[in-house]
């Protein structure tokens, strides 16, 4: 530091100030200071610099904002702050209804304010920094406790790396030592766009929706990545420990004091100063919103006063002081064209209406699925008949109902097919079933099914092997079981569209380096029906071999905690099947793994033993299955309803009557990061 000379160090100091100014300007003002060219020329001087002395790097510094190394995972870290989700209204009465409980709660008031601001349908963070600097940020979690992403969240660059703390008027800088920030991040829909444009294009799957991509962004391990998909963030709470007052009397001047701190704040907020202009602002945006350049679900109402907020407080979930109020899902009329359908991996029939596209949560929706054939049966629908669609969740499109009065004459109803719309041949649909199946294995939607879920990320994990890849190694007839992937060459694969010769060697080690994966992990890929990640660890704790597992009866299997009959007869009806065991043996001999390498525990564990749980809503990372297998690997019960024997609630986002009936029931919920905390 003593040889560094003084006009090197001056100049780096200019350098990053002069970068933190224009990235400013180019991603919260969204108003450029500079050109393109010159932004890139002064970042590489500082670049420059920065390795010539790289005692002099700080961690503010603009070059600081993507990681070298991948993260190796993320930790769980308790709020300093609890950071609580919000009640929900779904209309103005409900929110007059809010407005009269909280009056009650409070000493008379008069003249009250409200904040609006509109409902990012994003994923919640918590920015802590010190002395100016981001040290910290981590997710929502379960609002107690959440996941630390510091890397992923600096290559954000509307989130400050250091606050501009020199336009606050203050007289002692040191109060502000400790500063915690909240917002919403989130994928501006043209972003999104071309992020799912690119994984069509590569084989990958699509995300489903802004919100989930962002959700699957935040939690990359190499921050190179998230860098690349150029998330953006408004911040909408300032807490400043002990001193909330000094700086802010109310939220709208918190508003203004995030903007001069450096932050992007929403341009679409509105002070209302009655619920009348509240329920204005509502309906405004209930139409707007569609030509925003994001996704928002709502309106956020806050009252504006601080103090106010202070005397209400919280209950054991919300603040008192604060509502989501949602707008319904929505729906738009068009017309069927056709109905066809889909054969999944496991044979299952499912049909799908096609339909003129329309425009529906801000994606063209021309497809939705009717379920099964007792869904078409209860919906009547027809060919050319003009239905309600909407998005469940603002994720899923489903026909919500047919509008018979437009019906053109001439139609006839829907029946499912009788032969497998692939394969022709026969199907079957068992008793007590909705679902109708082919059951012929050498079905190429099944096989092309089962192969795609083979190399999964929770199965074998063989990357590269993507849906178009399947798809011509199975049309071409190079594949005709899981077990053909064992004997592919590179040169075999370098001869498919879009795969050249570097692509397909780097296929083939992937598909060398899967016979390292355990068995649980074999055994999940097999595909065996309800036989889900966590049943397939929880058997193969007991059955620590193919052998054994092949050899047990169904009451050896049935009597594992966790696994009940159903499961217990569907593995034994598999392994009965001789062209399975024809596949084991061609497994066994490419050198997969299917005797478990570690010793299986002598006792099974038991810590959800006794426990009935009911789970509702979509989950942060667990699809509603696993869930569910991973209660009842650790010996719990699930339910489908609930009840007064059930014991906890775990609950999702958009939760729907289970949830009201839980709540009345008195019945204890759960979030997903408690849930994983109890089998911790």
């Amino acid at each position: 530091m003593q040889s560094t000379q003084p006009e090197i160090k001056q100049r780096i100091e200019e350098l990053r100030k002069l970068l933190i100014q224009a990235s400013y300007a180019y991603y919260v003002l969204d108003a450029p200071t500079i050109e393109d060219a010159i932004y890139d020329k002064l970042y590489r001087e500082l670049q420059d610099l920065e390795t010539q002395y790289p005692e002099l790097i700080t961690p503010d510094s603009p070059t600081q904002r993507v990681g070298e190394k991948p993260a190796t995972g993320f930790t769980s870290v308790r709020h300093n702050i609890p950071l609580y989700s919000l009640e929900n209204a779904f209309d103005v009465d409900e929110l007059k209804n809010w407005d009269e409980r909280w009056r009650r709660n409070a000493s008379p008031q008069e003249n009250v304010d409200y904040v609006c601001e509109l409902k990012i349908d994003g994923n919640a963070l918590a920015l802590t920094y010190e002395n100016g600097i981001l040290v910290r940020g981590v997710t929502r979690g379960d609002g107690v406790s959440g996941e630390d992403i510091t890397q992923n969240v600096r290559t954000i660059r509307s989130i400050p790396l250091r606050l501009n703390l020199d336009d606050i008027e203050i007289e002692n800088h040191d109060s502000l030592q400790q500063i915690e920030v909240r917002g919403e991040t989130f994928l501006p829909l043209d972003v999104f766009e071309k992020i799912n444009q690119e994984r069509l294009s590569s084989g990958e799957s699509q995300f489903a929706n802004p919100r989930n991509a962002t959700a699957g962004t935040l939690r990359q391990l190499d921050s190179r990545k998230v860098d690349k998909r150029r998330l953006d963030f408004f911040a909408y709470t300032l807490q400043i420990p002990g001193m909330d007052d000094a700086f802010a009397n109310n939220q709208w001047e918190a508003l203004e004091l995030l903007r001069k701190l450096g932050f992007k704040v929403n341009p679409n907020k509105q002070l209302c100063h009655s619920l009348d202009e509240v329920a204005q602002y509502y309906q405004h945006w209930d139409t707007e919103r569609l030509n925003l350049p994001y996704m928002t679900d709502g309106v956020v109402v806050k009252l504006n006063s601080f103090p106010l907020q202070q005397e209400l407080g919280f209950t054991n979930k919300f603040p008192r002081w604060a509502i989501a109020l949602k707008y319904a899902a929505e729906e738009a009329p068009t017309r069927v064209e056709n109905i066809s359908v889909n054969v999944g991996r496991t044979g299952a029939l499912t049909p799908l209406a096609e339909m003129y596209p329309v425009q529906l949560a801000g994606t063209t929706v021309s497809r939705a699925t009717l379920h099964n054939g007792d869904r078409i049966s209860q919906l009547d629908i027809r060919v050319g008949d003009t239905v309600i669609v909407r998005k469940a969740g603002e994720i899923i499109p489903e026909v919500v109902r047919v509008l018979k009065e437009l019906r053109p004459e001439n139609t006839t109803p829907f029946e499912m097919p009788t032969n497998c719309p692939v394969c022709g041949q026969p199907v079957v649909r068992e008793k007590g079933e909705a679902v109708t199946r082919c059951v012929n294995t050498n079905c190429a939607a099944i096989l092309k099914g089962s192969i795609e879920h083979w190399v999964s990320r929770n199965a074998l994990d063989i990357r590269g092997m993507g849906e178009k890849v399947v798809h011509q190694l199975v049309d071409k007839k190079v594949v005709n079981s899981v077990a053909d992937l064992y004997e592919l060459t590179a040169e075999t694969l370098a001869n498919l569209e879009r795969m050249g010769q570097k692509s397909a060697e780097k296929l083939i080690d992937a598909i060398e380096k899967s016979k390292d994966q355990p068995w649980s992990r074999v055994l999940y890929g097999l595909g065996i029906r309800h036989v889900g990640s966590a049943i397939a660890q929880t058997v193969t704790e007991k059955f620590d071999s193919v052998e054994k597992l092949a050899a047990a009866k169904v009451t050896d299997i049935e009597a594992i905690y966790g696994i009940g009959v159903e499961i217990a007869e569907s593995i034994d009806k598999w392994f009965r099947i001789e062209a399975n065991q024809t596949l084991i043996e061609r497994l066994q001999n490419t050198g997969l793994q299917l005797v478990e390498t570690q010793p299986a525990p002598s006792v099974i564990n038991q810590k959800l033993a006794g426990k009935t749980f009911v789970v509702t809503g979509t989950l942060p990372t667990l699809t509603r299955d696993e869930a569910k297998e991973l209660i009842q690997k650790f010996a719990g019960k699930v339910s489908n309803s609930i009840s007064k024997s059930t014991d906890y609630l775990v609950v999702g986002e958009n939760a729907g009557s289970k949830l009201a009936k839980a709540e009345k029931l008195g019945i204890a919920q759960l979030s997903e990061q408690q849930l994983l905390e109890m089998v911790k």
